[in-house]
């Protein structure tokens, strides 16, 4: 995006109202980035690697979820697997966001997907239900993705640079287990997600003593495999009423 079209997005009143519609998930956010930089740090990584991955991987699910398996010593295609599976939504959210962003260059749908997140996606949805282009998206996109990305990036570095600096007493790990709950909460908006979140938490616990930290990767399959079924069986359900009620008239 060039710089002129960038000044044209920052004016446009649905860049302001993107950037509005983040700030209430800003401070979960800000926390929870705060503790995935200081636990990088802490779980044994250098500054530079961890600031590196932060401003690379952008994906704060799939770094908490790997770090514990690297401090582990887990196998590299454990790591890799794990943070695959964490990432398995973004392959849903990529087929919805097609049917708002198909027209763009493949450029600029690379940098969308790349700034794409949880939050972002559940208000970009509620905001723009229909999935057809409407000019209002694109600027609404990067006003809530720019928000969401400070919100972010900027803990994270502070957490790791003032890691060593931060002491374990203070419970940060607690107060972002507090953020991700909040977050979680607020994207649980169907039966197949909360069913998808019963399991997850039933499965690793269950698979507990499995070594290597395997019950993240346990607790993240079943949940993958009981929302897709949960959605399955439901679209079943309602083309058996749609029968049925053809068949009745």
């Amino acid at each position: 995006m060039s710089l002129a079209a960038w000044r044209s997005q920052l004016r446009d009143p649905s860049f302001r109202q993107g950037a509005t519609d983040m700030l209430g998930t800003g401070l979960g956010i800000g926390a929870w980035g705060l503790v995935t930089g200081v636990a990088m740090v802490k779980g044994g990584m250098s500054t530079p690697l961890a600031l590196f991955m932060s401003l690379t991987v952008y994906a704060g699910s799939a770094q908490l979820a790997v770090l514990p398996l690297m401090v582990a010593g887990a196998p590299l295609w454990v790591i890799w697997l794990t943070a695959a599976c964490v990432n398995l939504r973004f392959v849903i959210f990529s087929s919805m966001w097609r049917g708002y962003f198909a027209q763009l260059p493949r450029r600029h749908r690379l940098v969308l997907g790349y700034f794409s997140g949880d939050v972002i996606f559940v208000a970009f949805m509620r905001r723009f239900p229909t999935p057809r282009p409407d000019p209002a998206q694109v600027p609404y996109f990067w006003g809530a993705a720019t928000t969401n990305w400070l919100a972010w990036q900027v803990p994270s570095v502070a957490g790791i640079v003032l890691a060593n600096a931060i002491p374990l007493s203070w419970g940060l790990g607690f107060a972002g287990v507090l953020a991700l709950l909040g977050i979680l909460l607020s994207m649980l908006a169907d039966r197949a997600s909360w069913l998808a979140t019963a399991v997850a938490c039933t499965a690793a616990v269950a698979a507990f003593a499995l070594p290597l930290k395997l019950n993240i990767l346990v607790a993240i399959a079943a949940a993958v495999a009981a929302g897709l079924a949960m959605e399955s069986g439901e679209r079943a359900l309602r083309r058996a009423r749609v029968r049925a009620a053809g068949g009745g008239s």
